[in-house]
């Protein structure tokens, strides 16, 4: 038995979490404490989902975020190794990585959201409507992010700007990978409903300044929570 299988076949400690959060935290931890050191190849899925008792959907979704952080690489034919044993300060977000996302989206996505205000029809708000009220009662996690995908993308169709409407269809898939990773390591979900609701509350008040403040807003706190999942030195990777 090698190292990465005895440590799989030991019971993880995390509760009270979801089953995704708990198996990225027991895979993060196991990272940073050296049980599955860089270099190692990671347990079979089957194995992670033995020691869980969840889904292979499940484990996917926490090897997903561990990639998403830097953490591990998938080797086509020979499997996912651990590759950093802390998470950078930067991280690779699809073809993306979060740095240019995040310097990019605020000159896209703020005046998006503020034409939107002044040029949306009625069916366009009650699709943005729409879209927030499904993310706010949706408890699947795959679920939601897709929709929020569909949501800033309507508010770029809004806008009746097609520059703005083919930069955020182009980055579409690194929008959701990040939704994806945040909503599971930093549990964004739930404010990202509340923020998403002020967005849709600017834009249907037809004034430039609420929605384009409401964007603001929401892509600070995006920010905020990406910059948030880099390990300061010496911090334990469950902090």
């Amino acid at each position: 038995m090698n190292l990465s299988d005895s440590w799989a076949v030991r019971q993880p400690t995390n509760a009270r979490m979801s089953a995704s959060e708990a198996v990225f935290a027991d895979l993060r931890a196991a990272i940073s404490s050296g049980d599955l050191p860089v270099g190692q190849k990671l347990p079979s899925e089957a194995a992670l989902a033995t020691r869980h008792s969840v889904s292979r959907s499940v484990i996917r979704e926490a090897l997903r975020s561990c990639h998403a952080l830097g953490l591990t690489e998938t080797k086509t034919g020979l499997g996912t190794f651990v590759v950093r044993d802390r998470v950078g300060s930067d991280l690779d977000i699809g073809n993306y990585a979060a740095r240019e996302l995040m310097e990019a989206r605020p000159h896209v996505e703020i005046p998006a959201a503020g034409w939107a205000a002044e040029r949306r029809t009625e069916e366009e708000l009650t699709v943005l409507a729409g879209l927030a009220d499904e993310m706010r009662s949706e408890d699947d996690h795959e679920a939601w992010v897709l929709l929020d995908a569909q949501f800033h993308t309507s508010i770029a169709r809004a806008s009746k700007n097609r520059v703005f409407e083919a930069i955020i269809v182009d980055i579409r898939d690194a929008l959701t990978r990040q939704s994806e990773t945040l909503n599971l390591v930093a549990h964004r979900q739930q404010q990202s409903n509340v923020e998403h609701d002020a967005i849709v509350d600017g834009i249907r008040s037809g004034r430039y300044d609420d929605a384009a403040d409401a964007m603001t807003a929401h892509l600070d706190a995006v920010r905020g929570a990406v910059e948030s999942l880099a390990d300061s030195p010496g911090a334990s990777a469950t902090d």
